[in-house]
Formats: C-alpha cells, structure tokens, sequence
C-alpha cells in the first residue's frame, strides 16, 4: 500500500517512513550530544542511558511537529533536497527555544543540565545526520518506491477525470498507471496512447503482470461489467475499487464529478460522535485562546496602523452576515483591509491585486492578521477553529444552484482554517470555489480530532510562506 490511513485520513507511506526515521534521528542526535557534553564514558552513559531517554523523546517529538508545521517532508515534492533541508534548519532553530520551555516546564522528570547548550549541539548533530538518513533513503528508496501498478477499466468521462487529476507530477505520488481498458458501447474519451486492449482475459492480463489494484471507472455500470472475470483478480490478491473511491484516497479530495448521492450514503465516513463534538469544542477553545494570547500585541499593532492609515474616526473592524452550520446565518469579525465603502455598488468576489484594498489592508492580508477577529466567532461557537471558510449568503445561493453538493459544506461548523486552505490557493470564482468544495467535502467525510490537529499544526506553513493569501 502506498497510503495508510489513520483515524480516517490517508498520509503517503513514504511521510510515514521518513517520519519515523526522523523521530529515531533525532532521538540519537540528542543522546550523542549528551554522550559528548556530560559523559565521555560508554559504560557510564548506558547504565544512565533510561534517565536521559524522556528528554531525548521530547526534544525529538517537537521538532518533529515543527518540521510537520513548516511542511518539511512535503517540500522535497516541490523544492527538492536543498528546499528540504533549508526547511530542516529553520525547524531546528524554531525547536530549541521550543524544548527549552518544556524542559523548564518538566524539570522533575527531564534531564536538562545545561539544556541550552546541549539542545544546540543536538540540533546540529540533527542536521547533519538528517541530510545523511534522507539521501541515503531517498537513494535506495528511488522515485517509484511503495508506488503500486494499477489498471483502470474504462475509458469514458470518469477515466479521462482520473487521467486528467491525478497524473500531473504534483498529484501521482503513489501509484504507476498501466493504462485504461475501454468498455465496449462506453465512449472512449482516454487518449490512444493510454488505452489497453487486451487480447484475453483481465485475470490472464493480471497472471502476466503485476498489477496491485484495479479502478472501476466506467460511466454507467448498467452497461454491464466483466464481473466474474473482476472477481477472478480479487482472488488473485488484486484490489478492485470504486473510481471516487481511489480519486478520494490518491488526492485526499472528492470527485464532484464521479460523486452520487449514493456514493455518499453507503461510502465509509461522515460519522461524528458525542466523545468527537466534545473533543473538538476543547480544541477549539484551547487552539483559539492559546492564537488570543499570542496574537493579542499584533492586533493591537494592526488597530492603531488602521486608525494612522484612515484615522480617528475611521472602524478598525468588517462585519459581514456568512453561512454557517445548517445554513444559519452569522456575523463573522475581520480587520477592516479595505476603503470603508468597498461594496457600495454590492457584493463581488475579492480579486488578486484589488484596488479596494488599503495600504495597512495588503499587509495585514497577507500575514493572515486581519482573520484574527474570527477567534472570538469561535470562542462563542459560530464558527469552529477547522471547518470550511463561511461564504456569504449571496454567493452561496448562486454557488449551491451552479455547483453539485455545495449546500454538503455546511453540515459542519465553519472555520478560521481548513483541509481546503492548506492544499488550495485563495477562491475568487466559481472554479477555483468548486475545487476548494472538493477539499471541504473530503474534510466533512473523514473529519477526527487527528486531522483537525494536523490542520492546525500545518497552518503555520501556510501563514509563513503566506500560501493562499488574497
């Protein structure tokens, strides 16, 4: 399998691997540095080895967070090794101050004699032996290791969705395409060059050649499917699954387009409970208390440039009605980034480069600061702190005719930061609106407590590389 899937959500087998190398790293990095500072004798520092391993852990498990907030593993996809390490240090440097408040915090039971500069050396014995561990993993692991062979049956609408998605650079991460095998009276719409015409059997095609996984991506079942020469395969140890099924895990998001209500009924997710509606309500307080604290010296800052830039009498704060859970309608608090009569002529879509947008406005947009207010939708329980953004009533009554289960994203409560920030850019029209409902939707289907951290915690890449800013 190239995905595991953890309480829901899919996370690519290689993220797993280097995941786990990087915590064992790590680990030994700090016990070297320790080893090399306080010890200097073998025996000694064995025999005293399980009074130093919770410290070791704990310096190893922040920086992994760190490293996981700043996308760390994520960036060798499109930065490449250096990108990666550039990362890798930033990381580094962010988690010494890091563990040094929790070594502080944990004295009783860390062992942190001359911690500041012990976490330095660790920090650089880390470096170094990360960039060692990687190469020689990226080395012996190659581009299509834990990739699996799949063949798609069909070669319609729904085939030619899957080839056009999910094999750009960026999106095949876990899987090699062996081609389509068109269904006789489907229409073909799968380029030649793609197609698979076998001269016998799928279970003979599968003897011959080691395909892991068969997609069934045919535009209407109705027409008939090969369903005992499937079931051959599935004998053979070959997956077959549904083509919104495998769209949904390769791209972690749904196909609008492949998508039926049935699909949705009898599909595995959407499934919320008490312990989880509670869970979630304590991470939002803490996550937007803990935002409150450290962001209070930046709103204050943000107010008085406003006040400067517009002043006296000019209003620090936007309101403006949204959507939120069950269609109910909200006011949602912003720092006021554009002219006070921005919308006099009505409500249009923000633009890249608006000339609505004041001298403080681009700023503050671009940080993220003037979305700061919405903690206190969230601490008052309009909105939660990960969920959907809230689009205005206007635009989602024209959205929800135009686009196919828009009207799903509001069965949850709206959010301050979400599945479709992280993975898409800022929504100014009606595409960009209908990829980011694919995002929201995938959220909604496989929402837990762990995927609403993981969100949280990768935010922070998106507020420092100021991905998806308008």
């Amino acid at each position: 399998m190239a995905h595991v899937r953890l309480f829901r959500h899919y996370i690519h087998v290689p993220f797993v691997i280097l995941g786990l190398i990087d915590f064992v790293v790590l680990v030994v990095s700090f016990s070297l540095a320790a080893f090399f500072r306080h010890f200097g004798e073998v025996s000694f520092f064995i025999d005293s080895y399980i009074f130093l391993l919770p410290s070791a852990v704990v310096f190893s498990l922040v920086n992994l967070v760190v490293m996981i907030a700043l996308g760390v593993h994520q960036s060798r996809l499109e930065e490449g090794m250096s990108g990666m390490m550039l990362r890798t240090i930033f990381s580094l440097i962010i988690g010494v101050p890091a563990v040094s408040v929790l070594f502080i915090i944990g004295n009783d039971w860390l062992w942190y004699l001359g911690f500041t500069d012990l976490l330095t050396s660790a920090s650089v014995f880390g470096f170094f032996l990360l960039g060692i561990c990687r190469w020689v993993f990226f080395a012996m692991a190659g581009k299509d290791a834990f990739k699996r062979k799949v063949l798609v049956l069909g070669a319609g609408f729904r085939a030619r969705q899957l080839l056009e998605d999910l094999t750009t650079p960026f999106n095949r991460k876990g899987f090699i395409l062996t081609g389509f095998v068109p269904i006789p009276d489907e229409p073909t719409q799968v380029s030649e060059e793609h197609l698979l015409q076998l001269p016998t059997t799928l279970q003979q095609y599968m003897l011959n050649h080691p395909v892991k996984e068969i997609v069934v991506a045919v535009d209407d079942r109705r027409k008939g499917l090969p369903m005992e020469d499937l079931l051959e395969c599935k004998m053979l140890g070959v997956r077959i699954v549904d083509g919104a099924s495998f769209y949904e895990r390769e791209s972690r998001k749904v196909a609008l387009e492949m998508v039926t209500h049935g699909w949705l009924v009898f599909s595995d997710g959407f499934k919320v409970s008490s312990v989880y509606g509670f869970g979630k309500r304590f991470l939002d307080i803490l996550a937007a208390g803990v935002l409150l604290l450290a962001g209070l010296p930046l709103m204050i800052l943000t107010a008085i440039a406003i006040k400067i830039e517009d002043g006296i009498k000019a209003p620090v704060f936007y309101s403006q009605e949204r959507v939120g859970l069950n269609g109910s309608v909200f006011r949602v608090h912003k720092f006021r980034s554009m002219i006070t009569d921005a919308e006099k002529n009505g409500a249009v879509w923000a633009s890249q480069n608006d000339a609505r947008v004041t001298k403080v406005g681009e700023i503050i947009r671009k940080i993220r600061v003037d979305e700061l207010p919405q903690i206190f939708n969230v601490l008052n329980g309009t909105m939660a702190f990960v969920g959907p953004r809230p689009e205005r009533p206007v635009f989602v009554e024209q959205l929800s005719e135009k686009i196919p289960f828009y009207s799903e994203r509001h069965r949850v409560k709206p959010g301050l930061t979400g599945w479709a920030q992280l993975c898409f850019a800022y929504a100014d029209n009606e595409e960009d609106t209908r990829e980011k409902l694919r995002y929201d939707l995938y959220y909604i289907k496989n929402q837990s407590l762990l995927l609403d951290l993981l969100i949280i915690i990768q935010t922070v890449e998106v507020v420092l590389f100021k991905k998806g800013s308008r």
